[in-house]
């Protein structure tokens, strides 16, 4: 079984960075760095989701195309890891990248090189369920 961690590294007003490893047993298969929103008390569209452990399957959609759906997210709906590279490009999901850097030059970090790391992610985990634990 697949799994993944998820350690927030630094949490402000706007933003949560943070840095993911994926592990096919006990050999790492992927890492990056993420960002999600701020921790707004998890309402829908505006917040990271809580601490906790939940299941990731492969969904696909015209938008992201193949990409993972973040399940059994307490009163959420539809939380995805997808691209994007900007704390806007998000309404509550997890955004991949390789690095955390101030690319619009707004004062928060994004991440890099999104649609590349989504694509490392999607070839290193392909249609697996996995489980996501965050801490």
């Amino acid at each position: 079984m697949m799994k993944a961690v998820l350690v927030r590294v630094q949490e402000g007003e706007k933003q949560t960075l943070g840095e993911l490893v994926v592990y096919d047993g006990m050999k790492k298969v992927f890492e990056c760095k993420t960002l999600e929103l701020a921790d707004n008390d998890n309402e829908n569209y505006v917040s990271c989701i809580p601490k906790g452990t939940y299941e990731c399957v492969p969904r696909k959609s015209e938008k992201y195309k193949q990409h993972y759906h973040i399940t059994n997210v307490p009163d959420r709906d539809l939380i995805l890891f997808h691209w994007g590279n900007f704390h806007e490009d998000t309404l509550g999901c997890v955004l991949v990248g390789q690095t955390h850097f101030d690319i619009d030059k707004d004062g928060y970090k994004d991440v890099t090189s999104s649609k590349a790391t989504f694509s490392k992610m999607i070839s290193a985990i392909g249609r697996n369920n996995f489980t996501l634990t965050i801490v």
